[in-house]
């Protein structure tokens, strides 16, 4: 259906976007952001399958497995606000572009590191990239879709996560086990460096692809270039329609907000090399940084940022340590057949050097076995399901109960690791932790496309994001000093932060029916 009569009018978004039809402009670019998505699970996750294998050539202890699996996620707490400013700012696509790159390139320098604090240098910077490609992906994706089918396509981003849990250990379990092995006077290069190299291509990939996709017409109408915005239009409209642009109906696209129509072009072209446009840049920043922490979007922006902290602060830690918690549960039941043991037990018999050398001693010199790779592509199988549901279900349940019913049975679940015998049992409730914080963190983001205006949507979604970063931070510290010496701690506070968040998600807003704003 066309509208003839407004060919000489202006029309508000969200009619011109009806306008452009749905169909294969919007299957191609929910397939762009989903790999983007697919590759931040590979990115943030990839220290999971690191951390045994280097343990050997960086001498680490599980103090300084910790500290590196906590700086990508330092990373992440000082990128995830500096991206969401920038692409409020200066536009999606480009920085999707720039952070997808930089934690390309650095993910392959990272890669041929000799030192361990060279190493951690670059991880550090890998978290500084991939969470801005993380935060950015949901409102770059959301703001191309009809309010009809948004929540419903953003909540599919939800399986490429999962596809990317799943990726992430093949690729390792066909790596890692190689018998790669450079070494000279000052250099050395194993199969885990070359698993580090492997996994840093996509990005570059993805970064690249991206030169091909428009900026988000809904961000270009926000900053006044209104024939920007148009011209994207027509373009989707030929994508999904097969017919010549020119027969695209929409001819002139309404301002909302005539002042941003005005102001916000002229900072969108300024140059961070002029001293003086980056003083207007941030002027501009901290504007938007109050009106998030004004009324009436305060509520919302403290709601999200508590709920980011607990949700991101136990997923992010346990999810890495899996990997690592299976390998000591390998490597126990090895050398005591049929003996049981809980979690507790089982990590903290690796520091017992004096009672069982034999452990000390194979804890460094043992490749990592085969079931440690398949436990952890089942922690992605059972993601399937809940991936599945989430879409088919979201319009009928709302986004509210998927987030409340994740963070319950995950805060339950964590609470059950505390009371496991065996590694068997390890991996059944590991599997259901995995599948629902997976569900209840892609759920939290297609709720924040909702919750937050076009100007503040993605500095929104970076400032919750650098709550939660600070949380996976601070939470991957703890677990790594106190996994060995009394792991009943990291249990009780990630399980009673799982809690907390899930009560919080009860003073959400209702989402999804809303138009666009």
């Amino acid at each position: 259906m066309t509208l003839d009569f407004l060919d000489d009018t202006q029309v508000d978004y969200e009619d011109a976007l009806q306008q452009a039809g749905f169909g294969k402009f919007h299957f191609f670019l929910l397939a762009i952001c989903g790999l983007i998505y697919l590759n931040t699970a590979v990115g943030i996750t990839i220290l999971s399958f690191v951390l045994p294998s280097a343990t050997c050539d960086f001498q680490m202890t599980s103090a300084d497995k910790g500290w590196l699996t906590a700086t990508p996620m330092l990373g992440m707490v000082l990128g995830s606000y500096f991206w969401g400013c920038l692409a409020d700012i200066k536009g999606r696509k480009m920085v999707l572009i720039g952070a997808l790159l930089l934690d390309g390139f650095c993910g392959v320098f990272s890669s041929i590191s000799q030192y361990y604090w060279l190493f951690l240098c670059f991880r550090f910077f890998n978290g500084f990239g991939i969470t801005g490609a993380m935060g950015i992906c949901f409102p770059y994706l959301g703001e191309f879709q009809p309010t009809k089918y948004r929540e419903k396509i953003l909540c599919w981003m939800e399986i490429f996560w999962t596809l990317g849990v799943i990726a992430l250990p093949l690729i390792a379990w066909a790596i890692i086990p190689l018998e790669l092995s450079i070494d000279t006077q000052y250099f050395t290069f194993h199969s885990w460096n070359l698993f580090v190299a492997l996994c840093a291509v996509p990005s570059l990939l993805i970064g690249t692809l991206l030169f091909f996709f428009p900026e988000s017409p809904k961000f270009l109408i926000e900053v006044g270039e209104h024939e920007e915005a148009l011209e994207v239009l027509k373009d989707m409209y030929h994508s999904n329609t097969g017919n010549e642009r020119s027969e695209y109906p929409i001819k002139a696209l309404k301002s909302k907000d005539p002042k941003n129509a005005t102001d916000a072009p002229s900072l969108r072209n300024l140059s961070m090399k002029k001293p003086r446009h980056v003083k207007l840049l941030l002027v501009e920043v901290w504007e938007q940084t109050k009106a998030l922490c004004r009324p009436p979007h305060l509520k919302n922006t403290i709601l999200t940022c508590a709920i980011q902290f607990g949700l991101t602060a136990s997923y992010y830690t346990l999810m890495i340590w899996f990997p690592e918690v299976f390998y000591r549960f390998r490597e126990y039941e090895d050398l005591n057949p049929g003996k049981e043991a809980s979690l507790c037990d089982v990590s903290f018999i690796m520091l017992d050097k004096q009672n069982h050398p034999q452990i000390a001693e194979n804890y460094c010199g043992n490749p990592i076995e085969p079931e440690v790779y398949f436990h952890t592509v089942i922690l992605g199988l059972a993601c399937i399901p809940t991936s599945l549901l989430l879409p088919a279900c979201i319009h009928r349940l709302g986004a509210k109960f998927f987030i409340i019913f994740s963070m319950f049975i995950a805060g339950l679940v964590t609470i059950g690791l505390y009371f496991v015998e065996n590694s068997q049992q390890n991996l059944l409730l590991s599997c259901i932790f995995e599948a629902l914080t997976s569900l209840g963190i892609s759920t939290v983001y297609c709720v924040m496309v909702d919750l937050f205006p076009t100007n503040l949507r993605v500095m929104a979604a970076a400032l919750s994001l650098t709550f939660g970063r600070g949380g996976a931070l601070l939470g991957n510290l703890v677990f790594g000093f106190l996994i060995d010496l009394n792991c009943i701690i990291p249990i009780v506070l990630f399980s009673a932060l799982l809690f907390i968040s899930g009560i919080l998600c009860f003073f959400l807003p209702s989402t999804g029916r809303e138009a666009l704003e």
